[in-house]
């Protein structure tokens, strides 16, 4: 798909603040940390007349990347030639459970998985647990654990969790668009089953997020902004689709659930939404 104006990827911990999508995404999109280094991309498109467009690139635990990066967006100053929106984010919890749920499905099931990301706040961290605890239940794998860069337990203490509970190899799958290192001299084999997306899916589904940001734009005049501003009061924003599903509706609709109440990936949702069987067709597209 051939994008239009200028893309920003704006990362938070979930992307290492940008490192570990450094030349994955393509040579139209900026990658940067959200603060001064995003306000100052979009003044710079603006000051040409150019439209941006900034996705948020969190897989769900982060979304306090979405409001803040809101913030920044509405710190601009008002006018100028061209517009800054703010598309929804990369991806939800419930596109993390399929996507990880599709690497899972490359390890042999004697393996022992340990689910790993970079270590946020609490919550975050506790969502982790939640969605490592999905993979276990429709997966194959009966040793599913949780490990934390840069936190506790870390990757060495979750192969070392592993081996005690009986493994004797261990795959690692990378919660997050980060690589993984289980460090040191684990004591069973321990290898990386990432990345979780390949460079090609990533951009596929940041094209999606840009063209629905830009629809949005042209048919209702809504920039993203005033959406993303409440986006962690409601764990993320309060309607995203999963990768390969287009707006069918508005935006404008007042339904207040959003997405915390997550169903399994596989048995779809029971009221009326189009994405209701997203996680498994998520699987299908990165299989």
């Amino acid at each position: 798909m051939t994008v239009s104006g200028a893309v920003i990827a704006v990362c938070g911990h979930e992307a290492d603040y940008g490192r570990a999508l450094d030349g994955r995404l393509g040579p139209h999109v900026s990658v940067v940390p959200n603060g001064r280094a995003l306000f100052r991309a979009v003044a710079a498109h603006r000051r040409r007349g150019e439209d941006s467009v900034v996705v948020p690139m969190t897989l769900g635990r982060e979304p306090g990347l979405v409001a803040d990066t809101a913030r920044t967006l509405r710190a601009l100053p008002a006018g100028g030639p061209g517009a800054a929106l703010l598309a929804e984010p990369f991806g939800t919890t419930q596109h993390l459970v399929a996507h990880l749920r599709a690497a899972a499905g490359r390890v042999p099931a004697s393996s022992a998985l340990l689910v790993t990301a970079p270590s946020g706040d609490p919550f975050e961290d506790a969502e982790l647990y939640r969605v490592a605890a999905l993979v276990r239940r429709y997966g194959r794998h009966d040793l599913v654990e949780v490990a934390f860069g840069g936190g506790d337990p870390d990757p060495a203490d979750g192969v070392r969790r592993c081996a005690l509970l009986g493994a004797e190899r261990v795959a690692l799958l990378p919660a997050s668009f980060a690589p993984v290192d289980a460090g040191g001299a684990p004591p069973v084999p321990a290898e990386s089953a990432g990345p979780l997306m390949p460079a090609s899916a990533l951009r596929r589904v940041l094209d999606e997020r840009v063209a629905d940001a830009r629809r949005r734009w042209a048919e209702h005049g809504d920039d993203g902004v005033a959406t993303g501003l409440v986006a962690a009061d409601h764990h993320g924003h309060a309607h995203t689709h999963p990768p390969g599903e287009g707006h069918d509706h508005g935006h404008t609709h007042g339904h207040t659930h959003g997405h915390a109440h997550d169903h399994g990936p596989a048995t779809g949702h029971r009221h009326h939404h189009p994405s209701a069987d997203g996680a498994d067709r998520a699987i299908r597209s990165i299989a």
